[in-house]
C-alpha cells in the first residue's frame, strides 16, 4: 500500500529539495530505464528515481524515507543478475552511479578510496602507472560499479588466486538505517588488517543494500604480476575437462584464473568475436599463471601434464599477448554472444565443490532436456562458480515458468552436493525461494534478527533475500507435492 496522495506529494517535494532538476525522476519515460537490473523478467515502476551525487544527500534520502515509512532501494550501475536492485512500486530507488570519484590512490599502502559509482576497471586503469591494479574482475567490469561489487561480493575470472571483493576491501563508508542513528555515518574496517570487534564488514559485503547504503570504498591494490602467460585446452568431453580442473588444484598449482567454457558457448562465442576456439571441443578450459618468470615457467610445465593426463584433445599457450587478449575476449563476451541464440536468457551462479562440477553439469543436462530449454555453460570452474545460462523465448506464455522451475532444480541440486545457491550474483528475487532449502528456520531466523538490528523498520530493499517464514514453508511444501 502506497503513501496517501498528500503525503505523496510532501515525500516528493522534500526529495526534490534534496534532488534539484533532472536529479529526481518522476515521469514514466525518465524512470522506464531504472525498472529492472540485468534481469529483466523482474520489473516495476517507483514512485521516483534520485541520483545522488554526495554522501550528504544520501544521508538526507535515507532520513526522509524514514520519516515517511518509504522504501528505498540503493543502486549502483544495474548490472547486477539476481533482481537485486529491482524497485519497489511506492518505493524510492536510489541511484549512487553519480558518486563516482577516485578520492585517492596510495601507491605505499598499495589502496585506493574511492565513492561507490566508481567502475570496477576504472580502479585498475587509475593504478596502473604506479604498477598496481585491483583484483577482482567480473565479467562485467567496463560496466559494473564498485558500491555493487560490495553489495553482491562479487568475485570474477581471478578470484581462485587473488579472492572475491571481501577479501580485497579494507573499509566501507555506510549510511545507518538503523533506529538510534538513521542516516548516520559509520565506518566499518579500517587501514589494519584486523579490527576489534564483530567484523560488520565483512557482513555488509553480500547484503544487497539491505543492510546500509555504502558511500565509500577503500579497496587493495595488487602489484602487477612480472608475468602472466596463458594456456588453453580442448577437450572431448565436458566430464573430462571438469575432473581436469580439480587435477590442477590437487597438483599444487593454483592459477590466477581456470575458466571453462563448453560446446554452446564455444560456438556462441567463435561466432560473435572470432577468438580461436575449437568449434569440435566439447569444453575448453581457459588457464592463467602468473607470478615470477621462473614460477611460472614450473608451473606451466606442471599444468600441462596434468593436462594431457586428464585427457586434453589439444593444450596451446598463447603465443603473445594480442592471442591471449583474444582468448579472455571470448571468455568476457561469452554472454552477449549467448545473447544472440535466443530472445531471452536467465543466468544463475550456483557453486558446487570442484569435485562435483561434472556431475553437475550432467544433471543441468538432464534438466534442460526435461524443460525443454538449452543450456549454456561458461564459468569459474578453479571455485566451482557455475554460471549456467538458461536461453528461453518470453513471448512463449509458459516459458519464464519453465526457466524458473528449470533454475530452481539446478540450484538445488548444487545443494544437494555440498554446494550453494550464489557465488556472487547474490539472492536478490531470483533465489529467494532456494534460501529456504539451503537453510532452516532457525538459521533464516538468524538472518532476519541481523536485519531487524540493522534496518528495524525494514525499509532497505525490502522482500528480497531472506525470505519470511511463511513463504519458506509454502515453498518447502510446493517442492515435496512435486509441483
Amino acid at each position: 500500500m502506497g503513501l496517501p496522495d498528500a503525503s505523496r506529494e510532501s515525500f516528493l517535494t522534500a526529495l526534490r529539495k534534496i534532488f534539484p532538476g533532472e536529479r529526481l525522476l518522476c515521469g514514466r519515460e525518465t524512470i522506464a530505464p531504472y525498472e529492472c537490473d540485468a534481469l529483466p523478467v523482474y520489473c516495476e515502476r517507483p514512485l521516483a528515481v534520485a541520483l545522488a551525487a554526495s554522501e550528504e544527500e544520501v544521508a538526507s534520502a535515507l532520513r526522509l524515507c524514514h520519516q515517511f515509512g518509504v522504501p528505498l532501494v540503493s543502486r549502483g550501475a544495474g548490472t547486477g543478475l539476481s533482481a537485486g536492485a529491482k524497485p519497489m512500486a511506492q518505493g524510492l530507488l536510489l541511484v549512487t552511479a553519480p558518486m563516482n570519484r577516485i578520492l585517492d590512490l596510495d601507491p605505499q599502502a598499495m589502496t585506493a578510496r574511492v565513492q561507490p559509482g566508481v567502475i570496477n576497471q576504472q580502479i585498475s586503469t587509475a593504478a596502473a602507472p604506479l604498477g598496481l591494479y585491483y583484483a577482482p574482475d567480473p565479467s562485467s567490469q567496463i560496466a559494473c560499479s564498485i558500491g555493487g561489487n560490495v553489495a553482491e561480493n562479487a568475485g570474477g575470472v581471478h578470484c581462485l588466486k587473488y579472492g572475491v571483493t571481501v577479501h580485497n576491501v579494507l573499509s566501507v563508508r555506510l549510511v545507518s538505517a538503523s533506529a538510534e542513528c538513521v542516516g548516520e555515518i559509520l565506518t566499518l574496517g579500517g587501514d589494519c588488517l584486523s579490527q576489534p570487534g564483530y567484523d560488520l564488514l565483512a557482513l555488509v559485503h553480500g547484503s544487497e543494500g539491505g543492510l546500509g547504503v555504502i558511500t565509500e570504498v577503500t579497496v587493495k591494490l595488487t602489484p602487477i604480476p612480472e608475468q602472466t602467460r596463458t594456456l588453453m585446452a580442448d577437450f572431448a568431453s565436458v566430464r573430462a575437462a571438469a575432473d581436469a580442473v580439480s587435477a590442477i588444484v590437487r597438483a599444487g598449482v593454483i592459477p590466477a584464473a581456470l575458466e571453462m567454457m563448453d560446446k554452446l558457448a564455444i560456438s556462441a562465442t567463435e561466432a560473435f568475436c572470432h577468438a580461436g576456439y575449437d568449434l569440435e571441443a566439447a569444453a575448453i578450459l581457459l588457464i592463467d599463471l602468473d607470478g615470477h618468470p621462473q614460477e611460472v615457467d614450473v608451473e606451466l610445465a606442471v599444468v600441462e601434464q596434468v593436462l594431457k593426463v586428464s585427457g586434453a584433445t589439444r593444450v596451446q599457450r598463447a603465443a603473445d599477448d594480442g592471442q591471449r587478449a583474444r582468448w579472455w575476449k571470448g571468455r568476457k563476451s561469452a554472454f552477449p554472444a549467448i545473447g544472440r541464440l535466443s530472445p531471452d536468457y536467465y543466468c544463475i551462479d550456483g557453486t558446487v565443490p570442484r569435485h562435483r562440477i561434472g556431475e553437475v553439469l550432467e544433471a543441468t543436462e538432464r534438466f534442460s532436456e526435461k524443460y525443454g530449454l538449452r543450456v549454456a555453460n561458461v564459468f569459474h570452474a578453479g571455485d566451482g562458480n557455475l554460471h549456467p545460462i538458461i536461453m528461453f523465448d518470453g513471448s512463449e506464455p509458459d516459458a519464464l515458468a519453465r526457466t524458473e522451475k528449470l533454475a530452481a532444480d539446478i540450484l538445488e541440486y548444487c545443494i544437494a552436493v555440498g554446494g550453494t545457491i550464489t557465488g556472487e550474483h547474490g539472492v536478490g528475487l531470483e533465489k529467494i525461494n532456494q534460501m529456504a532449502v539451503q537453510f532452516n528456520d532457525a538459521e533464516l531466523e538468524q538472518f532476519r534478527a541481523i536485519k531487524r538490528a540493522l534496518d528495524p523498520s525494514g525499509l532497505l530493499n525490502p522482500d528480497k533475500q531472506i525470505p519470511t517464514l511463511a513463504r519458506c514453508q509454502e515453498y518447502r511444501a510446493l517442492r515435496r507435492s512435486g509441483d
